[in-house]
């Protein structure tokens, strides 16, 4: 295959999983690496500069971070740690689908809903002592906030993956026309 061939359809896959990180459950970041490595393998790593491997580290990192951010929005919104293992626990349970699917979107739903329900579950199990109208209000609003981190989780995630496909397509271009 041609390599100015081979350089462009992953450039496209790049950019679909650039936009599959800005979209809950959607394998963007591990799309990336894979084109990253199969270009690597190919040219026997022929143009893969430190800039690249920074990038493949960040790619790496940016995994957890849309863990990390639920359970940071969760905090800041006052939640408990029962609330943000909580919205762990219903992100985990929601990619893995264990939320009960549904006609349309099922996954998707229950990535979204997941971190919601879990905060709400652990912040009404942490203050089952108060009142029942503070309580609720309480673990409302720390689900509130994880969702809110989940969607600034998105957005980190989408601006690093779009930050590695431009810097990917800059310090790799060049090689193409060589190969």
């Amino acid at each position: 295959m041609d390599f100015t061939v081979l350089y462009w359809i992953l450039v496209a896959v790049m950019v679909v999983g650039a936009v599959g990180e800005l979209i809950p459950g959607m394998p963007g970041s591990s799309l990336i690496l894979g084109a990253i490595l199969v270009w690597s393998v190919a040219t026997q790593f022929a143009g893969i500069t430190w800039a690249i491997v920074v990038v493949f580290a960040i790619l790496v990192l940016s995994a957890a971070i849309e863990f990390m951010a639920a359970s940071w929005g969760a905090k800041q919104f006052g939640a408990s740690k029962w609330g943000q293992y909580g919205a762990i626990a219903g992100l985990v349970l929601g990619v893995v689908g264990l939320l009960p699917a549904l006609p349309f979107g099922g996954p998707i739903f229950g990535i979204l809903f997941g971190p919601f329900i879990g905060a709400f579950i652990g912040e009404l199990l942490f203050r089952r002592q108060q009142a029942d109208e503070s309580k609720v209000k309480v673990a409302f609003k720390a689900s509130l906030g994880t969702v809110l981190g989940s969607f600034i989780g998105n957005l980190i995630d989408g601006m690093l993956a779009i930050l590695a496909v431009i810097i990917f397509v800059a310090t790799t271009l060049p090689l193409v026309s060589m190969l």
